[in-house]
């Protein structure tokens, strides 16, 4: 009987050996497994934060680099804001500068060579020459067949230039229409300074602004 009892306390310790002992290795796994997840899950945090530095560091590089474009539109905006402002400036000054030379000895041979330069871009056999009411008083005849001459001279064409009767231009300068009035030159002050606005602004550029944008 004794025999028989101490069998099963036996039996029973043995079964909570083998208990105890699976107890363990299912928590042992359950250790080994949580590990494993808080290692990936650490992996996975420091990716996504790399993740997160690495979007940051893009839009900064991608703020910095639109602020940069941005200040270079606005330079080259004032830049030509200015430039305009200048050639306005200049353009008037000369306009008040070329009024006030129609009364000196040399004005006459430059409405001449004004006229000539006209004739020769026109290519009329014939033309009309008009002026303002000032200039009109320079205008002769003996003046045109001289520039008929030059005219002739540069192009080997012949020509005619008469006396318009039309009303006077408002502005310096002249104007050539050719008889059929279906062309015309003008070669007033205004427009010549705006078919030379290109080069204008260029020697402005270059004296202005070309040295401060090497620096």
């Amino acid at each position: 009987m004794e025999s028989m009892e101490k069998g099963k306390e036996a039996l029973i310790s043995s079964i909570e050996t083998d208990a105890q002992t699976e107890v363990e290795k299912i928590l042992q796994e359950a250790r080994d497994r949580a590990q494993e997840k808080m290692v990936y899950t650490q992996k996975k945090v420091e990716s996504i934060l790399q993740d997160a530095r690495d979007k940051v560091a893009e839009q900064a590089d991608a703020i910095k680099r639109k602020i940069i474009s941005s200040m270079d539109l606005e330079i080259k905006r004032r830049s030509l804001q200015v430039q305009n402002v200048i050639v306005a400036d200049i353009q008037d000054r000369v306009i008040s500068a070329m009024a006030s030379k129609v009364k000196t000895a040399k004005y006459t041979k430059m409405l001449e060579a004004w006229i000539v330069e006209a004739a020769v871009g026109l290519g009329a056999e014939s033309a009309l020459v008009n002026a303002s009411a000032r200039e009109q008083k320079l205008l002769t005849q003996a003046m045109l067949d001289k520039a008929v001459a030059q005219v002739k001279k540069q192009t080997g064409q012949a020509m005619t230039l008469t006396l318009s009767k039309a009303k006077a231009l408002e502005q310096q300068g002249v104007v050539l229409t050719s008889e059929d009035g279906r062309t015309a030159f003008n070669n007033q002050v205004k427009t010549r300074l705006l078919r030379n606005q290109r080069q204008i602004k260029r020697l402005i550029h270059n004296a202005l602004f070309a040295d401060h944008a090497k620096e």
